[in-house]
């Protein structure tokens, strides 16, 4: 069942032809600040892929992807969670020089995503993906561009604020750096998000470090696929939402697995089956260059920056009738 935050006394700070301009504006500049600061270039992305070539992002392995059959080619196709392998593919495929990477335009259906003010099954994110070598290959150079990436989304907000005077919001470029570990043993007795949301809550920007492994109490802070992140050099940057009261993460990214990594993670996943696929056995082989990369949300990124209470006032998805009705009762216009 989908749930309804209505923050106490939200007023949308602009009207909907308002809203629709900014988003452009939003879309427009975030990525040409972002190609800017880490060297991308703009390719064209798949909507779907076989799933015989292991492809498709399996999020935490549980998520059912939408797949369909192909007329023409008697087979399957199934739309893409998000583009965490294919993207490293392509930089093997198309030549990329260590130091240059690619973004592009991700869109998805999740089906199963849970529904609320920050979740809807569609899907839309920038990915990128860059060539690193083994002397980048470190947490240093995995900090150094996630500050890169909030000076481009606070570079973008103070570009918006100026544009439309009316909205307020105000993001910390300094980022705090923290791992899973390190918060669960400030706060053994709060959930994964309850943490999150303390952590942001006091130091505004954080980048949350090591997502996907086991931690001391055995339990997980959250779930990553085996095969695309290096669960010691991954994180997600969050901001505090001052409009939910909440910690917002915007990008999930990371240093990506090599063949040590993957071999390990492969087995702790208990997914050694993936071995016979071929990107996988392309990592394991060492035939694929060694890269870092992310997704950054579009429509969250909107959210915050616009100040905007509910997703679907960014993005044109489908609700649940209850949820239809108690936007359109506080004053929330969905899209």
């Amino acid at each position: 069942m989908s749930q309804l935050i209505v923050p106490e006394g939200y007023r949308p700070l602009l009207s909907v032809y308002e809203t629709q301009t900014a988003i452009g504006s939003i879309k427009r500049t975030f990525e040409d600040n972002l190609t800017r600061v880490l060297n991308l270039k703009r390719v064209s992305a798949p909507l779907f892929v076989e799933p015989k070539t292991g492809l498709n992002d399996d999020l935490s392995g549980v998520e059912r992807p939408v797949e369909f059959d192909i007329k023409e080619t008697q087979t399957n196709a199934q739309i893409v969670h998000s583009l965490a392998k294919w993207k490293r593919m392509a930089l093997c495929q198309y030549g990329f020089p260590v130091g240059e990477g690619l973004c592009t335009d991700m869109n998805a259906v999740r089906r199963d995503e849970e529904m609320d003010n920050l979740h809807s099954i569609y899907v839309d994110q920038w990915d990128w993906e860059k060539v690193i070598d083994r002397a980048t290959r470190n947490e240093d150079y995995l900090k150094e561009t996630v500050r890169a990436i909030v000076h481009a989304i606070c570079d973008t907000s103070d570009a918006i604020h100026e544009a439309f005077p009316a909205l307020n919001v105000s993001l910390t470029r300094d980022v705090t750096f923290i791992t899973t570990q390190q918060l669960e043993d400030l706060h053994p007795n709060l959930t994964p998000k309850e943490r999150e949301n303390e952590c942001a809550k006091k130091h505004k920007t954080v980048f949350l470090m090591q997502i996907g492994d086991i931690l001391k109490s055995g339990n997980k802070h959250d779930g990553r696929a085996p095969d695309y992140d290096d669960w010691t050099l991954n994180g997600d940057i969050v901001f505090w939402d001052d409009v939910l009261g909440c910690a917002l993460e915007i990008s999930s990214m990371g240093i990506r697995v090599d063949e040590m990594s993957l071999d390990s993670q492969l087995t702790k996943a208990n997914c050694n089956h993936r071995r016979t696929l071929p990107f996988h056995k392309m990592l394991l082989e060492g035939q694929l260059p060694l890269t870092m990369g992310g997704g950054i949300g579009q429509s969250r990124l909107c959210m915050l920056l616009l100040q905007k209470a509910h997703v679907g006032e960014v993005q044109v998805s489908v609700w649940d009738e209850k949820t239809i009705a108690g936007c359109q009762a506080a004053g929330i216009a969905l899209l």
